[in-house]
């Protein structure tokens, strides 16, 4: 028996679920990691066995979107396992002709470490697009300007944060 959010995911990976579709069953899900639930458990292991193992179908469905709608998308992080063993923290660059980057978020913060055994990326890149020039930050880096200078000087026109604050307030 799939849960709601496995059906979803299910969904979009077949390619039933349309991009609309899928940002309005986002939206409008209660949990307040949107469609995916992360491990609750300190072991890393969990994290790679859940929704790790889904990331390269996930990033592959959203490079098909980003052609069929003839558009850039910059998707939301997501865990995924590097090829040194560890669990980071990674969103993807997908362009409307086909190629993808990835990027990873660099200051992960002590809860993301113990509770989900995520590992700190080490890469600040920008990405060349047919829009300019652009940055990619995940949440919490944007709280370094030490990042987005270093971006700033590598000709980055526009910045760009995916985040997800589940704050109360």
């Amino acid at each position: 028996q799939l849960t709601h959010k496995e059906q979803n995911l299910k969904k979009l990976l077949q390619g039933s679920l349309s991009l609309e579709e899928f940002f309005i069953l986002k939206l409008l899900d209660e949990s307040p990691y949107g469609l995916f639930i992360y491990p609750s458990s300190s072991s890393a292991h969990r994290g790679r066995c859940g929704l790790a193992q889904y990331t390269e179908q996930i990033r592959d469905r959203f490079v098909e979107l980003a052609i069929s709608y003839n558009i850039n998308i910059i998707t939301g992080s997501m865990p995924y396992v590097k090829e040194d063993g560890g669990l980071y923290n990674v969103g993807f660059l997908c362009r409307r002709d086909g190629s993808y980057d990835m990027y990873e978020k660099i200051h992960v913060t002590p809860d993301e470490q113990k509770s989900w055994g995520l590992s700190q990326g080490n890469r600040v890149q920008t990405f060349d697009t047919d829009c300019g020039k652009i940055g990619i930050l995940i949440c919490y880096d944007v709280e370094f300007p030490e990042l987005s200078r270093i971006m700033a000087e590598d000709g980055m026109q526009i910045l760009f944060v995916p985040f997800n604050t589940d704050t109360q307030n």
